[in-house]
């Protein structure tokens, strides 16, 4: 152990209370376990600084420290670790009222406090499997899930017909009990939930015979929960208090439903918006029309202009995921896929080529084959004028 307490804590011989305090609080938030897990030697570290605290922001202390340099009943600051046979939290609960810089219970050890009463039920969790419409517009979806229900045969209270609780002897009623033990830092307190009664503070003397007093029994339920629009797949939802039912008519927890979503043959998703193809014939194409467009909520009259390209996009406008956590949703993005005509007949072949002439464009020359043809048919053409 370090043996001046003041460079230990960083501050000078002369340094007021406040300033002590910031300093440890400072170390102790730097060595706290919590943010150096199975970490003995930061664990060894913040016992050490611990000490120098409490020696030094107590004035007789420090003053027996300033004279002999060492803390009262430490022996010169040698002889072992000044701490054994307490916990962490014992020593937060000390400086800072239990209370850990890094939230929650400080160490989950003895000085965490547990809420009394009867305990909260388990949360649960389940899959939800949706069609892709579903996910994007919303729906009501039925999830079945096996949990602890209320046992309708004590209406949750755990005991026989025609008796009642009794409080719990260990804790007197409170669900905690008290230990009180002494340390170099004084008379310490600390408090646990009380294992006779699981800080409920209540007994069955008389337990419910369907139960067996727990208030609870397990099967198999099915609940509606409310998907809201814009779900995507890897959401999880929070269904408040339909979890397991606590024991004893303690409360229920949360259900969380994992949601995933079965693919679109026809749509994919960007965010908040959708992408679609719309298939055009190369005449379609180059001359446009107006064309019945079916997006996930009916139908859409779409204008293809002429001319338009493979990959040109058209814009529905409010027609694409509507937004969790905003108004309004995104757009439906129509990309133009146009398809080259395939098994084309002698005169569908003739007429291309007539165009390609007129267009002046290259383009592979005919078989013999077809020049024959091709031949054949203007002179048919020129004898019947």
């Amino acid at each position: 152990m370090a043996t001046d307490f003041y460079e230990l804590l960083g501050v000078s011989r002369d340094c007021s209370a406040d300033d002590l305090k910031k300093a440890f609080r400072k170390l102790a938030r730097q060595y706290h376990p919590d943010a150096n897990p199975n970490n003995a030697e930061a664990e060894a570290r913040f016992k050490e600084i611990a000490l120098a605290y409490e020696t030094l922001s107590d004035p007789q202390k420090r003053a027996h420290y300033d004279r002999f340099g060492s803390a009262p009943g430490t022996a010169g600051g040698g002889g072992g670790d000044p701490f054994e046979g307490m916990n962490l939290g014992d020593i937060f609960d000390a400086f800072f009222g239990g209370n850990s810089p890094f939230g929650g219970s400080p160490f989950g050890t003895s000085s965490a406090r547990g809420r009394s009463g009867p305990q909260r039920g388990a949360d649960i969790e389940a899959v939800v499997t949706l069609d892709f419409a579903e996910a994007v517009l919303g729906t009501d979806t039925e999830v079945s899930v096996r949990t602890a229900v209320k046992c309708e045969a004590c209406e949750g209270l755990g005991t026989a017909e025609g008796t009642a609780p009794i409080t719990c002897s260990a804790c007197g009623g409170h669900g905690q009990i008290q230990r009180v033990r002494q340390s170099i830092l004084g008379q310490m307190v600390t408090s646990t939930v009380c294992d006779v009664c699981s800080g409920s503070g209540k007994m069955i003397p008389n337990p419910c015979r369907e139960c067996r007093g727990d208030g609870r029994i397990v099967t198999d339920g099915d609940y509606t929960i409310t998907v809201p629009a814009g779900v995507n797949h890897g959401s999880t939802l929070r269904v408040g208090g339909r979890g397991a039912a606590g024991p004893r008519g303690g409360p229920n927890g949360d259900l969380y439903a994992h949601i995933e979503v079965r693919p679109h043959p026809r749509f994919e998703r960007e965010g908040d918006h959708l992408l679609g193809d719309l298939s055009l014939t190369m005449t379609q194409a180059a001359l446009g029309l107006v064309v019945k467009y079916e997006t996930l909520e009916g139908i859409e009259e779409l204008n293809v202009p002429a001319g338009t390209q493979s990959g040109d996009v058209f814009r529905l406008k409010a027609q694409g995921v509507p937004r969790l956590q905003g108004r309004g949703r995104g757009d439906l993005l129509v990309q133009a896929v146009v398809e080259t005509p395939m098994g084309l007949s002698d005169e569908q072949m003739d007429l291309l080529r007539q165009l390609a002439e007129l267009r002046g464009e290259d383009i592979a020359p005919a078989s013999s084959k077809r020049r024959r043809q091709a031949r054949r048919k203007r002179n048919r053409e020129a004898q019947r004028q």
